[in-house]
């Protein structure tokens, strides 16, 4: 029973997350005026939306054009990596409802929990909170898929940010 009372708190706490996320998104635009915290900040906020893509890219983009891009795409890949924690606790909540959808990949992804993790963190994918949801249903250590989450994210937002920076002239 106590373990049920726990998975549904992190449901909840996961629902209330996207929920803050979403009524804080009508302030995106005060948050870019911040640079390297406003970064940090949207990456934040749109990886902690469980299911519902929030496009950061564009921003990671946008602010490559104006400073520095390998500095936006570490606070965008560490805004993000941190981001993805409330789908990795939902499915820490939900793991008796998630578990038996994925014990077919769970001996491949507990040897390669890292790996896996950060290619799919890094190649861009809407439907990588599904990964977060497996990894934390299979019992996934939280820092390692932390971890791999910012090293993919970083990887990718360092490549957009730089694709800003050098696309200035012909957008």
């Amino acid at each position: 029973m106590q373990e049920k009372v726990k998975g549904l708190l992190q449901i909840l706490f996961a629902i209330f997350i996207v929920i803050i996320v979403l009524y804080a998104s009508s302030y995106l635009e005060k948050f870019a005026t911040l640079g390297y915290l406003g970064v940090f900040i949207i990456s934040l906020l749109g990886a902690a939306t469980v299911l519902i893509p929030v496009p950061s890219w564009a921003l990671v983009v946008s602010m490559g054009r104006v400073l520095n891009p390998y500095l936006v795409g570490i606070a965008a890949g560490l805004g993000s990596g941190i981001g993805e924690i409330t789908g990795y606790v939902a499915g820490r909540g939900a793991s008796n409802l998630i578990h038996k959808n994925f014990k077919n990949y769970k001996d491949w992804i507990e040897r390669n929990d890292m790996l896996a993790i950060g290619i799919l963190a890094f190649i861009p994918n809407p439907l990588f909170d599904v990964a977060g949801l497996a990894a934390g249903s299979i019992g996934i250590k939280m820092w390692r898929f932390i971890i791999a989450c910012i090293i993919g994210r970083t990887l990718r937002y360092i490549l957009l940010a730089y694709l800003g920076k050098f696309s200035a002239g012909y957008l």
